[in-house]
């Protein structure tokens, strides 16, 4: 009996016991969590402040790592443009400049190690070499004219210099003192232009206009009356020797005074190699020097008259019974294009070969070039292109 009440008490108080037990653990939990029992109070307010001195303390110590991490980046970088640099360096010391001397020029190759050629071939002149004129002397600075060069031209004199700067950039047998045939017609001119005689004033071809030395041709018959300014002109264009007989005979004081003016303009112009005997160049006693030449060449520039008459290409001249005769340059070369040539006058004879003097604009210089004793009809005109594309060529890169 005493067992049977035990049992029953015990079975009575088994589910109380288990409902108990079921309460206790979420009680455990809150007490551990006090925000789950109640967020506002002031246990549940001391546990968030904890946890908000745990989280900056963890922010910081991941911000050195990443500083750390950001300065490691640019010390790679750097290291990479450090290796760059010192490759470069190292490839430059490897670059090797040879120098060498080609036809009378300084020819600069640069190379690196493996030998192909670095940037551009640098090609220099031979250096100026600066000499004093005897006749003047003025300080005059020249370039050496290569043997290659010379040696194409086939006139055996020729002289080219920069007006501007009196330098001289082609130089052949500049010393000789030759026959220079019809360039004469320009100190002709020179003396009838400075003299201020009226250019309308008409002059008459006579006898003594005809040439009995070398019989030369002329297109203005005996009797032709023509003025002053034509027969300038065609003198000048044409080369027309009884129109420059003529100038001569009708200037104050006859021939011999004309020939005398002649001789005075030329000392006066330092021409100390320059003789004349006659206006239009048909005796071979009418000589000069390629150096006085130029001086004449730059004094004929100043006339403008000068320049017009022997730079037009034809010109129209009123004949008797009221003909028309077409009078053409001698110089072809007035009649291109790509030539601006200020001055020119030809000349022809045996003795003075085909000559051809010309004051040019070549790559924004005025050049004077001058051109004795060449052999063959075109000869003088080939020459005068070869030195254009010399000058062009060479004398452009000083």
């Amino acid at each position: 009996m005493a067992h049977s009440w035990k049992r029953s008490v015990y079975a009575a108080a088994m589910p109380l016991l288990f409902a108990l037990s079921t309460l206790y653990s979420p009680l455990t939990h809150a007490a551990a969590d006090p925000c789950k029992v109640n967020a506002k109070s002031a246990a549940c307010k001391a546990e968030q402040a904890k946890a908000a001195k745990k989280a900056p303390a963890k922010t910081s110590a991941k911000a050195p790592a990443a500083k750390t991490a950001a300065k490691k980046a640019p010390a790679k970088t750097a290291a990479k443009n450090t290796s760059k640099h010192t490759a470069k360096a190292a490839s430059a010391r490897k670059t090797v400049a040879t120098t060498r001397t080609v036809a009378g020029r300084k020819e600069t190759v640069i190379r690196t190690a493996a030998g192909k050629p670095a940037t551009v071939t640098t090609r220099t002149l031979t250096p100026v070499r600066t000499t004093a004129t005897a006749d003047a002397g003025q300080a005059v600075a020249r370039l050496s004219t290569p043997s290659s060069q010379a040696a194409a031209l086939r006139s055996s004199v020729a002289y080219v210099q920069d007006l501007a700067t009196s330098t001289v950039l082609f130089s052949k047998n500049e010393d000789t003192v030759r026959p220079i045939a019809s360039i004469s017609k320009l100190m002709t001119a020179l003396v009838v232009v400075d003299a201020n005689q009226p250019m309308d004033e008409m002059l008459e071809v006579t006898d003594d206009d005809i040439d009995r030395l070398r019989h030369a041709a002329s297109r203005l018959p005996v009797g032709t009356r023509l003025s002053r300014a034509d027969m300038l002109h065609v003198a000048l264009m044409s080369s027309e020797n009884r129109a420059a007989h003529a100038l001569g005979r009708y200037y104050p004081g006859g021939m011999p005074a004309f020939v005398r003016a002649m001789n005075e303009k030329a000392r006066e112009l330092g021409m100390l190699d320059t003789h004349f005997v006659e206006p239009t160049g048909l005796s071979s006693e009418n000589v000069s020097s390629p150096r006085d030449l130029v001086r004449l060449l730059r004094a004929a520039s100043q006339r403008p008259l000068i320049h017009r008459y022997t730079t037009d290409t034809e010109y129209d001249v009123e004949m008797r019974k009221g003909r028309t005769q077409t009078f053409h340059n001698t110089n072809a070369l007035v009649r291109n294009a790509d030539w601006d040539i200020k001055v020119s006058k030809t000349g022809y004879i045996n003795e003075a070969g085909e000559c051809l003097v010309m004051l040019a604009r070549i790559n924004g210089r005025d050049l004077a070039i001058v051109l004795l004793d060449s052999q063959g009809k075109y000869s003088r005109v080939a020459d005068a292109v070869r030195i254009r594309k010399f000058v062009q060529n060479e004398v452009a890169m000083l």
